[in-house]
């Protein structure tokens, strides 16, 4: 009886804490009325997992914490959404787009990704990732900065949202949490997606045959990782907030990776890794943002896990 019972309160909490964090555990609110949109996030959790070593750079992907990503590219929309806020508050952002639909991915310089992640940050009264002077100059933290972290001068440690770096893009779109084992291509597999113009079948991808179309709605953009990402192959390329050195300190230019919708199969895969001057727009690269969960969404989700595992026991056990 004391089994059954324990086995109950652990299936109710589980019912509770999904039915708690099944909105907010997914997608992110900014902006309101007309200027409002959604970015929606996958967990990418397996923290500590072991490092690839068949890719580039070598090693790659080892992520000592849970964290979130997005799930799609950063679409032209979210960006004149921003745009519009922030001319409304006299401090515009005034980032430039390719004007392709608002569904379309914004391709922009990594510059301009950084302050839209800065502007996700400050309306959620957060501190802003990056460090940008009075002239819009991006500067690197200093230990007198609260929230400095020597190992990466680039982020502020207080910030809710960032772009993601080297490691955590890769883990993102390469690693297979269910088999612990690392891929080639982010279909979740050695051999490289199906190339197609658009759509969401499973093992496909928006590249190749694509050219002259150009790149597809961010939500119609290929099959899904073994995370649940979309288009972290193929479509546009994405910036992350890694050096190509992979060390931080303002020297050298910026890692941008994934493919496109005009490029071949290569760039798709995880040896591959390009990188660009952070102020030169492209317009074939992109973005998706990051963030590292609240504390108390990570409880929740702890809640979840124990009120399925009850759920499983109690009904082996009758």
């Amino acid at each position: 009886m004391k089994r059954f019972t324990m086995q109950c309160w652990l299936v109710i909490l589980g019912v509770i804490a999904v039915g708690v964090i099944a909105p907010a555990a997914y997608a992110d609110v900014f902006g309101s009325g007309e200027n409002a949109f959604e970015i929606e996030f996958v967990t990418i959790g397996d923290p500590g997992n072991v490092a690839d070593t068949e890719g580039d750079p070598n090693p790659a992907g080892t992520v000592p914490y849970t964290y979130r990503i997005g799930k799609y590219e950063i679409s032209e929309a979210m960006i004149d959404a921003a745009n519009a806020i922030t001319a409304g508050e006299g401090n515009p952002l005034g980032i430039t787009l390719q004007g392709r639909g608002p569904n379309k991915p914004a391709t922009l310089n990594w510059f301009e990704a950084a302050e839209f992640v800065n502007w996700l940050n400050t309306s959620k009264g957060a501190t802003p990732a990056y460090n940008f002077d009075f002239g819009g100059e991006f500067q690197l933290w200093e230990p007198s900065d609260p929230g400095y972290d020597p190992d990466n001068k680039f982020r502020n440690s207080r910030a809710l949202y960032f772009l993601p770096s080297v490691d955590e893009w890769y883990k993102a779109a390469f690693y297979d949490p269910v088999t612990d084992q690392w891929f080639d291509f982010p279909n979740g597999s050695n051999t490289a997606p199906l190339p197609v113009g658009s759509g969401t079948d499973p093992n496909t991808a928006v590249f190749l045959p694509s050219s002259i179309a150009g790149p597809a709605d961010v939500m119609q953009a290929g099959g899904l990782s073994p995370f649940g990402t979309m288009a972290q192959g193929g479509n546009v390329d994405e910036w992350q907030e890694t050096e190509f050195d992979l060390l931080n300190d303002g020297e050298s230019s910026r890692i941008f990776r994934g493919g496109s919708w005009h490029s071949g199969e290569v760039p798709l895969a995880s040896s591959r890794r390009r990188n660009s001057d952070p102020a030169i727009g492209n317009t074939i690269v992109g973005f998706r943002i990051a963030s590292i969960p609240e504390p108390s969404t990570l409880v929740l989700s702890s809640l979840g896990i124990l009120g399925v595992l009850g759920l499983t026991r109690y009904r082996e056990t009758r």
